[in-house]
């Protein structure tokens, strides 16, 4: 018996050392601007860019196979900063919507009197913006919802809906005072009429 326990545990060093060593002889490195472009997406891994997550994502504009404006909830700034490291020019972010740009930010609705408290939105929600218990009802927290839509198709009730949000003085976007150019031109010294 102690034969046995002895020959398996020099026989799982002999596989740990082997593995070990593989880990480190056969470690694939990842390109920097894959982790840079990371870095700055928001990590809700919505799949809204057509990626299964952020990283995903990286790795095909790192790439060349995916555009540098395909980050809706990262918005512009986050295309602004991908374009800075990808060295090319900014391009507007593509809106999963056409009638988003029209209406405004969507997020998450549930009809109370219709959940049956399933959990399949909440299990589908990447950002936790979803809250309830098994059957139970669920609502949505609409400062956390990104309007990623996860949580729409798998509600087996169809109880949860888009709504826009209302536009408030918190969601204007101000202009940058160091981007401004002036529009009042200096007077001319030393002319006469």
């Amino acid at each position: 018996m102690w034969a046995a326990i002895l020959i398996f545990v020099l026989l799982a060093l002999v596989i740990g050392v082997l593995l070990g060593y593989a880990a480190v002889r056969f470690k694939v490195e990842e390109p920097p601007i894959v982790e840079e472009i990371d870095k700055i997406l928001p990590q809700i891994q919505c799949g809204q860019c057509g990626y299964p997550g952020c990283h995903p994502y990286a790795e095909a504009v790192a790439n060349g196979e995916a555009d540098i404006n395909q980050c809706t909830p990262g918005g512009e700034p986050v295309m602004l900063k991908i374009a800075e490291i990808m060295h090319v020019e900014p391009k507007p972010v593509k809106s999963t919507d056409e009638e988003e740009e029209t209406v405004g930010h969507k997020v998450a609705f549930i009809h109370e009197e219709d959940c049956i408290g399933c959990m399949h939105c909440i299990k589908a929600c990447p950002v936790d913006a979803i809250v309830g218990t098994t059957k139970a009802v669920h609502t949505v927290i609409l400062k956390e919802c990104t309007g990623c839509e996860l949580c729409v198709p798998v509600c087996p009730t169809d109880c949860i809906e888009m709504r826009p949000q209302p536009t408030t003085p918190r969601d204007w976007i101000w202009p940058d005072p160091e981007k401004v150019v002036p529009t009042v031109t200096p007077p001319v010294t030393g002319a006469h009429p």
